[in-house]
């Protein structure tokens, strides 16, 4: 195993209650966001936590990661619905990239244009 996931969660359990008391309303911000929808979600459990799974990995949040994993698997979620969630988040990355490096080569030519 690459990392222990479990214990590292239950790290981040026990440490967030510590931040809540320094800024109360920025947890509860949070939570706002990360419950919006859920009570009449179109998507469900499984497809918002497969979701939460893929952008965990695209904004490389490691408690993001541990979190929403444990809620994907409790959800129903299966390794292979994961992994093709993860898939989806690699092809974006990948998208990504490329749009980017069209963007770059183009301050390229910008820059070249102006000297």
């Amino acid at each position: 195993m690459l990392f222990d996931w479990t214990t590292y969660k239950n790290e981040l359990t026990k440490s967030i209650p510590d931040f809540a008391k320094l800024t109360p309303d920025s947890l509860k911000g949070y939570q706002t966001l990360s419950n919006a929808n859920k009570e009449h979600s179109h998507l469900g459990e499984k497809m918002r936590q497969l979701i939460s799974i893929a952008v965990a990995v695209t904004t490389r949040c490691d408690g993001c990661i541990t979190f929403h994993t444990d809620a994907a698997l409790k959800a129903g979620a299966t390794r292979e619905e994961i992994s093709e969630a993860l898939g989806v988040a690699m092809a974006m990355n990948a998208g990504a990239a490329l749009i980017y490096s069209l963007r770059a080569m183009d301050a390229v030519q910008a820059h070249s244009n102006a000297k």
